[in-house]
């Protein structure tokens, strides 16, 4: 996971703030900062960990660190940016898919993980929307306002939060089917991810385009096939990503063949997010064992998602 810090990296700074927090406040506020600053700089060590339940165990009390000294240093970019990315990555990659497996025993059960995933998301998105208001004060009431003109001021080191905060967003929209007021901020959760397709579509190896993959069926009024929309942005992704990310299968997979029906193109592309070798990109090994355990996941649901005619007789 990106934005999370590695133990060693943790253990350092704390013992740092340790030895200035008992000083003056200006101290204190320069030592609480220089942690924030290391520690929104983290990530590396969650990112390459090849067991996900460790790193599922252990990210929940970086977040709660980081917010921490978010309550000193509230405008610590670094620090919101890591909130926002952590808060999404964590709900996404370990509370949701938690809802998808007790739906089959315990559907109330499986609501309410639904429900803890959907506050993370806006947890997040609420840190993000911080983020992009200290770097353009006045960002989140023009937002409202009128979205496309908000974005506007965005410049293209704002990529990474108009990301993160556009997928907490979208993630929290899809679990807010009941919600018509969330369900009305498509427009603004557009206009972040727009904006940051606009300003670097190239940005961290087809993220963007990998998050598009997934939107595009549900985007409104837009010309043209969505599915041919969808499979521009998986064509991108992978290009971009050099094949060596699952995460673009597995979306189009998801979003695109079980909707058009196709099983041949969903058993193809799963097979081939499966091939990937996680140890091969050790920057991507976490991403990619969570994505292909969503991919082991979606196979043994493939009779739950494909209505197949039984062969003739």
């Amino acid at each position: 996971m990106k934005g999370v810090p590695g133990a060693r990296n943790l253990a350092r700074w704390l013992a740092l703030a340790g030895l200035l927090l008992g000083t003056g406040c200006s101290v204190r506020k320069f030592a609480i900062t220089q942690v924030g600053n290391a520690l929104a700089g983290g990530g590396t060590t969650f990112a390459s960990d090849n067991d996900p339940e460790l790193v599922a165990a252990a990210v929940p009390f970086s977040l709660k660190l980081m917010e921490s000294l978010l309550a000193e240093v509230p405008e610590h970019e670094g620090l919101l940016l890591a909130l926002t990315s952590g808060f999404t990555q964590y709900g996404y990659a370990f509370v949701q898919p938690e809802a998808d497996v007790l739906e089959e025993t315990d559907f109330a059960a499986a609501e309410q993980v639904r429900q803890r995933a959907r506050k993370l998301y806006l947890r997040a998105r609420d840190y993000g929307l911080r983020g992009l208001e200290a770097a353009h004060p006045g960002f989140r009431k023009k937002l409202r306002a009128d979205a496309t003109a908000a974005v506007s001021v965005c410049r293209k080191q704002d990529v990474p939060l108009l990301y993160w905060t556009a997928a907490a967003w979208g993630s929290a929209i899809s679990l807010s089917k009941d919600d018509p007021a969330t369900i009305a901020e498509i427009p603004q959760m557009e206009a972040l991810i727009d904006r940051a397709t606009a300003l670097d579509p190239d940005w961290d190896e087809g993220a963007i385009d990998s998050f598009l993959i997934s939107y595009e069926p549900n985007r409104q009024g837009a010309e043209g096939d969505a599915a041919l929309r969808s499979y521009e942005h998986l064509r991108r992704a992978v290009a971009l990503s050099g094949g060596r990310q699952a995460g673009p299968f597995v979306a189009y997979a998801e979003a695109i063949s079980v909707q058009e029906q196709n099983v041949q193109e969903f058993d193809a592309l799963l097979a081939q997010a499966l091939a990937i070798n996680p140890d091969a990109t050790p920057a991507c090994r976490l991403v990619n064992l969570i994505m292909q355990r969503r991919a082991r996941w979606l196979m043994a649901h493939r009779d739950d998602l494909f209505v197949i005619p039984e062969p003739a007789k």
